[in-house]
């Protein structure tokens, strides 16, 4: 069993980003969600996938909902936009390896990296 992992952080402030809403789907010719799930208080996600049956090649999508998260610390302010949500497209060519994606954010920018 493949294993998605994250951990993500808040930038502004340097906490962990809880209560994010993340889903993993196996994009096609039809979406196959995965798991949907959230940020633990220490901002970190960490899933089993069974992806045996999978093509190798399959590409995945991890997605963090981030607006709801942005909403409830700075509000509605007309002057400050922030990014929706945090789309990750990738491969998991090794059905048993471990996927890791950390996510630094701000309402307005935010960097990603893949690691194992």
């Amino acid at each position: 069993m493949a294993v998605v992992t994250s951990h993500a952080l808040n930038s502004v402030d340097g906490s962990h980003a809880d209560g994010i809403a993340v889903r993993l789907t196996r994009l096609g010719s039809e979406r196959l969600p995965l798991f949907a799930t959230r940020t633990d208080a220490s901002g970190r996600v960490s899933e089993g996938v069974d992806i045996r049956e999978a093509d190798a090649a399959s590409v995945y999508q991890l997605v963090f909902d981030t607006a709801p998260y942005w909403a409830d610390r700075i509000g509605s302010r007309p002057d400050i936009g922030f990014i929706e949500q945090i789309v990750l497209r990738f491969q998991m060519p090794d059905p048993a390896g471990t996927y890791h994606m950390p996510v630094i954010l701000s309402p307005n920018g935010y960097s990603v990296w893949l690691s194992g």
